[in-house]
């Protein structure tokens, strides 16, 4: 039995629930065998479960004896997972089961992303279904499809599916602090045509591949300082080009939209006689990146290494124009909050270029609490794009949630968290997405608040959970049925 070891972890249950999650492969917009595999566990409960018209499952537990009076609470998660994972991982996201291990104080995975965002809120929901000694009113849980790269199952969310008006988002990644807003966002994607010429001359292949980064949530860590793979990539690339004759054959980095990119290639081919120079020269950046970094990025590292080249290569004037856009284009912090201290209220992620035959695709991310600045930053990023010569589009994007510091659930879960632990917890808002805002837009009046253990490096292969973290998680939530 795989992930044998963590089932051993309190509570039993729930730790058991995750370890039959992480072996199932749930990419997003793949979720089939986890929706299957939730609709039968939770049939075999005895309890109501079926999926809705875009995938989500919805299943429903009557209330214990004695709590029927209560008001339904909906606990929602979502079953899709981010699989990013190292460039020397073999492992298929579509096929493999995540292979988990203990390491101190922490549950990791190997090379991959762990998919605790949201395993761990799907486990909570199911430990609770199956419990016949928890006390609580009656309970709707909403698991939906392809949150990380469309929120598609809250935007398809039924608005009479659900019977509940009082949400617990299980889908936050910090213990002892209570999210009630988040910022809403949208991705403009360029699409840049290039003609293939010949390469004639004598020239040297060259590959530079560059990793070891961070990375991270495109939201929780935009504001940290972490390198991006692209755009240093980008400065390597317009080195070769304007110094050294180089020609662009590719350019390849990072990955998903809402991901700090991570890793990056390009191959350059390089006029024989000034080969050598640019190995030189490259060796040159690579030690400036390590100490413009040495603070968030310990591990960076950045090689090259000479490479059999095809015939033809990108035409000169779009490669300049690609490498000039990448330059000019913003990535990270835009504006912080007036109103909030210490919030990052608009940003932008450039979070990947890919080359396919006859274009080059560049993704961004933006976000922000504020509906207007999220605009205004897309079309700022559009602009760089749209002048290089890109074609653009955006995203239909999501709304943000508005925070109600007076919800009566706020309150409810503050006053839990401090007679549970003997301290306030920290009531704020996120620059991350949650499905909260689309679920308020489907269902006006619907009191939320999102919650969860402590889960750092989401969305990258350093994801991991903290383990002391997820009992008290459990603790809270079991509180807060308790007291609704």
């Amino acid at each position: 039995m795989i992930n044998q070891e963590i089932r051993h972890l309190q509570p039993e249950r729930l730790w058991h629930y995750f370890a039959e999650i992480l072996a199932i492969p749930r990419p997003s917009k793949k979720e089939d065998q986890i929706a299957q595999w939730l609709l039968k566990t939770a049939q075999g409960m005895g309890l109501e479960a079926f999926r809705d018209g875009i995938g989500n499952v919805i299943i429903r537990k009557p209330a214990t004896p004695g709590m029927e009076h209560k008001p339904t609470v909906v606990l929602q998660s979502h079953m899709d997972m981010v699989c990013e994972k190292n460039a020397d991982t073999t492992h298929d996201f579509d096929r493999d089961p995540i292979l988990s291990r203990i390491d101190g104080e922490w549950i990791k995975a190997t090379g991959t992303t762990l998919g605790a965002d949201d395993g761990i809120g799907m486990a909570a929901q199911l430990a609770l279904l199956e419990a016949k000694d928890i006390p609580h009113g009656p309970i709707e849980c909403l698991i939906t499809v392809d949150e990380e790269t469309g929120l598609t199952g809250a935007f398809g969310l039924d608005p009479q599916a659900l019977k509940g008006r009082i949400l617990l988002n299980l889908d936050s990644e910090d213990e002892g602090e209570l999210f009630i807003g988040c910022a809403g966002g949208k991705d403009t994607v360029a699409s840049l045509p290039y003609r293939s010429e010949a390469l004639e001359g004598s020239y040297s292949g060259i590959r530079l591949s560059l990793g070891g980064l961070t990375g991270g949530h495109s939201g929780d860590d935009i504001h940290k300082g972490r390198a991006n793979a692209v755009k240093l990539m980008n400065r390597a690339v317009h080195e070769g080009l304007t110094h050294y004759g180089a020609r662009l054959v590719s350019f390849d980095g990072g990955n998903l939209r809402n991901a700090i990119a991570r890793e990056a290639f390009a191959l350059l081919a390089l006029p024989s006689d000034q080969a050598n120079e640019f190995s030189l020269a490259a060796s040159r950046m690579a030690e400036t990146f390590r100490k413009e970094y040495h603070v968030t990025e310990p591990d960076l590292w950045m090689r090259w290494e000479t490479c059999e080249l095809p015939a033809t290569a990108i035409d000169h004037s779009t490669a300049q124009a690609l490498v000039r856009a990448l330059y000019a284009c913003a990535h990270g912090v835009i504006a912080w909050s007036a109103d909030i201290p210490n919030f990052v209220e608009t940003s932008t992620n450039l979070a990947s270029v890919k080359t396919h035959p006859g274009h080059i695709e560049i993704t961004t991310s933006q976000r922000s609490s504020v509906e207007t600045a999220k605009d205004d930053v897309a079309t700022m990023v559009a602009s760089v794009f749209e002048l290089a010569g890109c074609e653009v589009r955006h995203t239909d994007g999501y709304p943000g949630w508005t925070p109600n510091p007076q919800s009566e659930i706020t309150r409810i879960t503050a006053e839990a968290w401090e007679r549970l632990y003997g301290e306030k917890p920290r009531v704020l808002a996120i620059h991350a997405g949650l499905e909260c805002g689309l679920i308020g837009e489907k269902y006006p009046g619907m009191d939320m608040i999102s919650f969860g253990p402590t889960i750092k490096g989401a969305h990258s292969p350093d994801e991991r959970l903290k383990i002391d973290t997820v009992e008290r998680f459990w603790a809270l939530t079991l509180e807060v049925l308790r007291k609704v």
